[in-house]
C-alpha cells in the first residue's frame, strides 16, 4: 500500500491504477502528509532519493498566473482538458494543465501522474512543479517547454517553416530513449510508460526532449511475474498488438510504441492519419512492405529532408525501428540496447551529410559485423565497440 499526498479532505481514494492504492493522510504538520516511498534504491539518475516535491497551489494562485485562464495564454488542448502558459508569483514561467473532469483523463490518472512525477526525476522527464485540488478543480503545473511537442514540429507544418533536420530527429530519439530507459531500468520497481507518442514528447528551446503525461503509467511486473494484466488504454496506432489483444502489459509494450515513434521521425508521417488515402492511413500497415525489404528502406525517408542525411544512418535507424516493431514481444530489444545504438547513430549523424537518395541500398561489407542490438534477454555493454553497426 502506498500512502501519499492529500487530495483534499479526509476521503479515501481506492484502487488507483488497478493495483496501486492511495489514501489521503490524516496526520497534521505536513502539507503532503506521510509518504511511504514507492521507488527504492535508484530514485533518480544519481541514485539519490531526494527530488523536487510537488507544491500544492490554490486555484486562485493559478487563476492569477494565467490571468483568469485567458484565451491568449492557451497553448494546447486535448481530451484531458486545456494547457495554459502562466507566470507564478516567483516570476517562473510554467505550463498549467486544467483537467476536464468529463474528459478522457480522470481523477485516477491525475493522482497517478502526481505520484509518478513526484517520485521520478530524470533530465528526460518533464518536471512537475505542483498541483491544485481545490474543490472539484484538478490542475497540474509543469515546467514550461518553449517549443511545445514533437508533434507540433513533425506533422502538418507550415510551408514556410523548416522541417526538423535529421540530426535533430535523432537527438530527440536519443533523449526519449534515455527517459524510457530510466523508467524501465533505474526506477525500482520498473515503470511502464504506456502512452509514448509524439504528442507527449515536449521540447525546450534547444529541442531537448522530455517525456510528459504520466497519467497512464503503470508499475511493471516484479519477481517471477512476466506481465501485468490491466485494462487496455493508450493511443490507437501506438499500442503493442499483444497488449491490445490480451491486456497483458510488459516493458516490451513500450518498446513497440517507441518503434512507432521512430517510424514517425523517419517518415514524417502520423501513426494514424485519416486524411491519407486508404492503405496509407495506418503508418504500421503502410510501412510493413518497406520494413521487410532493405532495398525499399530509402522509400521510408521523409521527403521533406530532401536527402540531407547519411544514407547509411537512415538504414541503421530503420533497422532499429524494425526490431522494435517485431510482432513477437520477446524478440524486441531492451531499451538499454536501443539507447546505445541510437547514441552511436547520433555520433555518426554529426558528420557531414550525404545529399541525394541512392537507387539501391549500400553494398554490405564482405564480412558484416552483427547489429549492436540483440533481442530477448541478451544485453549489451556500453563499452562495446559499435563500429560493426555501420555494416547495417
Amino acid at each position: 500500500m502506498l500512502r501519499c499526498f492529500s487530495c483534499g479532505g479526509n476521503r479515501q481514494l481506492k484502487d488507483i491504477d488497478d493495483g496501486m492504492v492511495v489514501r489521503s493522510s490524516n496526520s497534521s504538520g505536513s502539507e503532503h502528509g506521510s509518504r511511504r516511498r514507492l521507488f527504492t534504491g535508484r530514485g533518480n539518475e544519481n541514485g539519490s532519493q531526494k527530488g523536487n516535491v510537488a507544491r500544492s497551489f490554490t486555484f486562485r494562485e493559478l487563476s492569477t498566473a494565467t490571468r483568469n485562464f485567458r484565451e491568449s495564454n492557451l497553448i494546447g488542448e486535448g481530451g484531458f482538458g486545456r494547457v495554459f502558459k502562466g507566470r507564478l508569483d516567483s516570476g517562473q514561467i510554467v505550463a498549467i494543465k486544467q483537467l476536464n473532469l468529463n474528459g478522457f483523463q480522470g481523477n485516477q490518472e491525475f493522482i497517478v501522474e502526481v505520484l509518478m512525477l513526484s517520485l521520478l526525476h530524470h533530465p528526460n522527464l518533464v518536471n512537475l512543479i505542483g498541483y491544485c485540488t481545490d474543490g472539484d478543480q484538478r490542475l497540474l503545473v509543469y515546467e514550461y517547454m518553449q517549443m511545445g511537442s514533437l508533434e507540433d514540429h513533425l506533422f502538418d507544418i507550415e510551408p514556410d517553416k523548416e522541417p526538423l533536420d535529421w540530426s535533430t530527429r535523432i537527438k530527440i530519439a536519443v533523449g526519449a530513449a534515455r527517459g524510457l530507459e530510466y523508467l524501465h531500468c533505474k526506477a525500482n520497481p520498473p515503470v511502464i510508460y504506456r502512452d509514448l507518442k509524439s504528442a507527449n514528447i515536449l521540447l525546450d528551446e534547444n529541442f531537448y526532449p522530455k517525456l510528459s503525461d504520466f497519467g497512464l503509467a503503470k508499475l511493471g511486473p516484479v519477481g517471477d511475474n512476466t506481465h501485468v494484466s490491466t485494462r487496455v488504454v493508450g493511443t490507437f496506432g501506438y499500442c503493442a498488438p499483444e497488449y491490445a489483444m490480451s491486456g497483458k502489459l510488459t516493458l516490451k509494450s513500450d518498446i513497440y510504441s517507441f518503434g512507432v515513434l521512430l517510424l514517425e521521425l523517419i517518415t514524417g508521417r502520423k501513426a494514424i492519419d485519416l486524411s491519407r488515402k486508404a492503405g496509407e492511413q495506418n503508418l504500421i500497415v503502410w510501412s510493413r512492405p518497406f520494413l521487410n525489404n532493405p532495398k525499399n528502406f530509402v522509400r521510408l525517408a521523409d521527403p521533406r529532408l530532401q536527402g540531407s542525411f547519411h544514407v547509411r544512418a537512415l538504414y541503421q535507424a530503420i533497422a532499429i525501428t524494425a526490431m522494435c516493431l517485431r510482432e513477437t514481444a520477446n524478440l524486441r530489444p531492451l531499451i538499454g540496447d536501443i539507447v546505445v545504438a541510437l547514441e552511436y547513430l547520433a555520433s555518426q549523424s554529426n558528420k557531414k551529410s550525404n545529399r541525394g537518395l541512392p537507387r539501391s541500398p549500400p553494398s554490405p561489407s564482405p564480412s558484416p559485423s552483427p547489429s549492436p542490438l540483440k533481442h530477448g534477454n541478451d544485453s549489451l555493454s556500453r563499452d562495446r565497440d559499435f563500429r560493426g553497426f555501420s555494416s547495417i
